[in-house]
């Protein structure tokens, strides 16, 4: 399994999707199993979780620092 591919799948629905991403806010287990359509053992999803969470945090900063530099 494509862990990095399954974390870009995620970060896209989330960042694609409003009503998702409060989904993946409150249940983010169900929220990636929902997205990937299958059930995996708990240290899987929660990589994929912590990946998706680091990307989302990053895309944020990246936009913020834009900003303060006039390239948002």
């Amino acid at each position: 399994m494509d862990i990095k591919a399954k974390i870009d799948e995620v970060v896209n629905k989330v960042k694609s999707d409003d009503k998702f991403a409060e989904k993946f806010k409150s249940e983010p287990v169900k929220a990636v199993e929902d997205v990937l359509g299958i059930d995996l053992p708990d240290d899987v999803i929660n990589n994929i979780i912590e990946g998706v969470k680091a990307k989302i945090n990053l895309g944020d900063i990246a936009d913020k620092l834009g900003g303060l530099f006039g390239n948002k």
